[in-house]
């Protein structure tokens, strides 16, 4: 099939180009030219900017597309744009969302898409458009019958990425396990987690191409393996073979410390992130997510180390002076159940 990807760089949707060649599908991605990889296999570049409504539209018009896979679409606006430029011209828009999008307390554990509703509040910014964008969506789906389908990730992990650990260290936290420095774990670190990596999360964006019965329909496609949030940091140090030293502050006290930061961890990671993959299976049969939080940050550490092995000072020095007020905490703490 002929599939064009919007974006083609990110995270997830290089291993989504990827997959698709791997499955003989022609591919096409769309982006702004900035970032050049080396894919499996020949992709045609449309290189532009999506922000640019009229000339993103007025282009994608004139081309002619099986499956258009939109990767960059964070907002109501995006999406809107989207459905412009392909509902006449393409056989199947493929939107990715975010688990984000639900709102919480979740309503089922493991959660069940036919068991939640959408993120109804604006000050959580991106669940909220995640949420906008879905509900423009099955709007589209109910008024027109357009060739929708939405899969919405949890948190996804893979070459390129920069959103790894509790403050987006990412190479920090090896170079901290290494140098002997604490981590920061919000919570007790008792969160129970699925981790998933990018090739597990590829198969599902490319398992619903050209699937009619994923029409109107939305999926979370996560690893089903039971984790807590602390073990992503003990697996980082099992791989290293150095057991991390890791402290506790509540989400409640580091979005305190930096609500930009930080809000991510209070208003969505508090929250059980496990998920049923029931659905999904019932259009993708095959479908499974087989990297092991082991695997997958056995990964990391190697993508880490070849090209990605910088410290953000910032970032390391914040972290610095969480661990000193910790320390500064529990020394109180220990004074006052001792009456000194």
């Amino acid at each position: 099939m002929n599939v064009l990807v919007l974006g083609g760089t990110g995270v997830i949707s290089r291993e989504i180009v990827n997959l698709l060649l791997v499955r003989n599908h022609t591919v096409t991605v769309f982006n702004r030219g900035r970032q050049k990889l080396s894919y499996s296999g020949e992709v045609r570049q449309i290189t532009g900017d999506r922000q640019d409504r009229d000339d993103f539209e007025s282009r994608m018009r004139r081309e002619s597309f099986d499956a258009v896979i939109d990767m960059i679409c964070f907002n109501e606006a995006d999406a809107r744009s989207t459905v412009a430029a392909f509902k006449e011209n393409t056989g199947q828009i493929i939107i990715c969302s975010s688990v984000a999008a639900y709102k919480r307390p979740y309503q089922s554990v493991p959660t069940v898409e036919s068991a939640e509703s959408l993120f109804d509040d604006p000050t959580f910014v991106y669940a909220w458009d995640k949420a906008q964008v879905e509900r423009y969506l099955n709007e589209e789906v109910r008024s027109h019958q357009l060739p929708i389908t939405i899969i919405r990730p949890s948190l996804t992990y893979g070459p390129g990425a920069a959103n790894v650990g509790v403050l987006r260290q990412n190479y920090g936290i090896i170079d901290r396990i290494r140098r002997g420095k604490p981590l920061v774990m919000f919570g007790d670190g008792s969160t129970p987690w699925s981790f998933t990596f990018t090739p597990d999360l590829a198969k599902a964006f490319v398992g619903v191409v050209g699937n009619p019965q994923t029409f109107g329909q939305a999926y979370h496609a996560c690893s089903e393996e039971r984790c807590r949030w602390e073990d992503l940091y003990l697996e980082f140090g099992k791989v290293l073979g150095i057991e991390p030293q890791i402290v506790h502050i509540s989400s409640e006290l580091l979005v305190a410390a930096n609500p930009d930061l930080f809000s991510h961890l209070y208003l969505e990671k508090t929250f059980p992130g496990l998920f049923d993959n029931s659905k999904i299976r019932s259009v993708i049969p095959d479908f499974v997510c087989d990297i092991s939080l082991h695997d997958g940050i056995k990964m990391m550490v190697d993508w880490f180390e070849q090209e990605a092995n910088q410290v953000d000072p910032q970032k390391d020095s914040m972290e610095d002076r969480l661990v000193e007020l910790y320390s500064g905490w529990k020394s109180q703490m220990q004074e006052f159940s001792t009456g000194t």
